[in-house]
């Protein structure tokens, strides 16, 4: 399931081929309409049961901050109610997937995260993540290094932001691609092999850009606090 962007997608895959897939790429949220309709469609459809599932694989984040928690919230209640294991996708790394580069390529998945800032992520063209995730705000001098080495493929829909101030030749443009539970299918079996499951409980989604500013308020108010008493 993936529910981090616009995208409300849910696929089922065996072996890590996906079998079926559903998507609702609607300009608002349509996470809590849909998302149980087509979890019950997708298994009816495909002579499915709940009961036939062995694991269930969750987009973890980055991404908005209600589209997660509707996803979560939905994986870890089937996860719990039919006691199989839960599997977090990092959902940068399944965008990159979407890329069929060539060898010594670089691929920069970046989501729209308001105004000049995105969600990216370096990976080189063996899907390999060679820069952490981060949120941050572009300018014409954003990711110089990974141009400078060569072809660098931007996906996304934070893409069309940075087209705009972006003039390097080595730069390929690949605009609005929103993640999808298609290309985690194969991710999360990989996983499921390796038994690189979560802990139903404690899973929390990866929200990034909601965690850089509770820390960021935590510091203005010790900030202020310490001018006050200076005071």
């Amino acid at each position: 399931m993936e529910t981090a962007t616009t995208n409300c997608s849910v696929a089922l895959s065996k072996d890590g081929d996906v079998i079926a897939l559903k998507e609702d790429n609607s300009k608002g949220y349509s996470h809590a309409e849909k998302l149980h309709v087509f979890i019950d469609e997708i298994l009816k459809e495909n002579n499915f049961e709940i009961d036939d599932l062995d694991a269930i694989a969750i987009s973890k984040g980055p991404g908005s901050y209600t589209g997660l928690r509707i996803g979560v919230s939905a994986a870890k209640g089937l996860c719990f109610a039919k006691d199989i294991p839960l599997i977090s996708v990092p959902i940068l790394t399944a965008l990159a997937k979407q890329v069929t580069p060539n060898k010594g390529d670089q691929i920069i998945p970046m989501l729209d995260a308001r105004r000049m800032e995105v969600y990216s992520a370096v990976f080189d063209s063996a899907f390999n993540q060679i820069r952490e995730t981060k949120a941050q705000v572009l300018s014409e001098d954003s990711f110089q290094e990974e141009l400078a080495k060569g072809k660098v493929y931007f996906i996304g829909n934070g893409v069309a932001k940075f087209r705009e101030i972006c003039s390097q030749q080595n730069a390929e443009f690949i605009e609005e691609r929103l993640p999808s539970a298609k290309e985690m299918g194969q991710i999360a079996y990989d996983k499921y092999k390796i038994s690189d499951i979560e802990d139903v409980a404690y899973f929390e989604p990866y929200y990034l850009k909601d965690l850089l500013y509770l820390l960021w308020g935590i510091f203005f108010h010790f900030q202020s606090s310490v001018n006050i008493h200076l005071d």
